[in-house]
């Protein structure tokens, strides 16, 4: 009898030569579209507010409806991935975006466009995932890196041109383009996935923990709200700790209701590996710091120093440069040094940058930010792409789909849990009434001087590794062939 985790992939469907090229940069610009969608609205909120009549703090519910759905549906991707197979659910969730990008686009009311924000939000969620999922399928481990490091790009960039983007969209043309930017890229997706996207599927799948899902599903997204709201007052003190209180209680209620399952929604026993644990909860506490870096540098530019928005996007512009430079090095990198090595030592130069950020002021010369900001991109490039590479190194290809979709979950958390965390510095030291830009500009540099100090003490996560941990993964074995 066949027994569930027995990965099938017909011949016909394993990959060509051809298509092994294309494929990093399919599931690239798949990541880019749902990366690119979640901080490309930020800028448009005052525009749409007005056209569609409402406040402009109604618009909330727009950009956290998303979120929320994120969160819900990233937990059942690996199971919808090894149910259905990968192609058929990668193509789905471009569909479901596109069509949702669309319908978003044509709202009339506020209401209507919440409920195509979630429609949207439950096809980016299965599009990260599923997408990593086919690249570790796809790819052997030695490989791994390379590709990762590819694709792992748009997720560095996309955040960065987001508002410039969605500037320059509201400013010459009209905030409804910025959904419809998505549908031909959707469509061209659409087309290379059932031309060049392998299907991989489990061969026998073990029924869907529908317990698991209601528990988990809702425990993650009511913590995401929590968090998303955070430091806006729309709620007492006394109701958003009662909600921080029952989404940590039905988190629990998962963690014990997994633990008694052979087949759980996500497969907790995973933080059982050293490297797997080290990846996840590294890349959580991690983004804790570093997380908060997107939100406190254009109020450092535009608001302390006097820039407009375009400006302060150039000046962030830099970072996704270095991102890119980063990539053909990488490999090299991790392979002279190791996974311990570069996660210790980057994570620690990661927190000296962002207290570099804190001596920028009003005399700093234009040339000394763009450099500062072209290092902090490389730095964080290669955080990003060791820490995404780690966390399949020594995963069984049975649990990989369960790997990749608490390895996403996990991402989406650390990204709200590090707006929170920025939001919180900021409450603490920027003063919330100012007069001038001087006050700002020191409120803001002690709160990157605290989030520096927490990302260094991160590095404590990363110092569980070993020395040859990941070697799978990087190359390590081309460059020590004696060993």
């Amino acid at each position: 009898m066949n027994q569930p985790g027995a990965l099938i992939a017909p011949p016909s469907s394993d990959p060509s030569e051809s298509s092994k090229r294309l494929l990093p940069w399919l599931v690239a610009v798949a990541f880019f579209m749902e990366s690119l969608d979640t901080t490309i609205l930020n800028t448009a909120v005052p525009a749409i507010s007005s056209a569609l009549g409402v406040a402009p703090l109604s618009m909330k519910a727009v950009l956290a409806s998303y979120t929320l759905s994120l969160a819900v549906f990233i937990p059942i991707s690996g199971w919808m991935a090894d149910r259905f197979g990968t192609r058929r659910v990668f193509a789905s969730a471009i569909g479901i975006f596109t069509l949702g990008s669309f319908l978003c686009g044509i709202s009339s009311n506020i209401h209507v466009l919440v409920a195509y924000r979630i429609l949207q939000g439950c096809g980016g969620a299965m599009m990260v995932p599923v997408g990593r999922l086919t690249l570790v399928r796809a790819f052997a481990k030695s490989d791994l890196l390379r590709v990762m490091s590819f694709v792992s790009i748009p997720a560095l960039v996309a955040p960065m041109l987001g508002p410039i983007a969605g500037g320059l969209i509201v400013g010459y043309l009209h905030w409804r383009v910025i959904f419809f930017l998505n549908i031909p890229i959707g469509l061209i997706g659409l087309i290379l996935v059932y031309m060049h996207l392998p299907d991989y599927r489990e061969e026998r799948t073990p029924p869907l923990d529908v317990v698991g899902l209601i528990l988990f599903g809702s425990g993650v997204a009511l913590l995401s709200y929590v968090l998303e709201i955070f430091g806006e007052h729309t709620l007492s003190a006394g109701a958003m700790a009662g909600l921080l209180v029952l989404s940590i209680a039905l988190l629990a209620g998962y963690g014990i209701h997994a633990s008694s399952l052979p087949f759980p929604l996500l497969k907790i026993k995973l933080f059982g590996i050293r490297t797997f644990r080290a990846a996840v909860s590294g890349s959580f506490f991690t983004r804790l710091g570093i997380g908060g870096v997107p939100f406190l540098l254009p109020l450092l530019y535009q608001v302390g120093l006097g820039f407009t928005p375009i400006q302060s996007g150039l000046l962030i512009m830099p970072q996704a440069i270095a991102s890119m430079s980063m990539k053909a090095i990488m490999p090299r990198i991790l392979g002279r040094i190791g996974y311990r090595g570069v996660l210790v030592s980057n994570t620690l130069i990661l927190g000296v940058l962002l207290m570099l950020f804190a001596t920028i002021g009003l005399r700093t010369p234009v040339w000394v930010i763009v450099l500062l900001a072209f290092f902090y991109g490389a730095f964080t490039s290669l955080q990003y792409t060791s820490m995404n590479t780690l966390v399949f190194a020594d995963i069984e290809e049975k649990d990989a789909s369960s790997a990749s979709s608490i390895a996403s979950t996990m991402q989406q958390m650390s990204i709200s849990f590090g707006v929170a965390a920025a939001g919180l510095t900021t409450a603490l030291f920027v003063p919330s009434r100012h007069s001038n830009p001087a006050e700002m500009i020191q409120g803001i540099h002690k709160a990157l001087i605290a989030l520096g100090v927490l990302t260094i003490v991160s590095t404590i996560v990363f110092r569980s590794l070993r020395s040859g941990d990941g070697d799978d993964v990087s190359l390590h074995k081309a460059l020590h062939p004696e060993e």
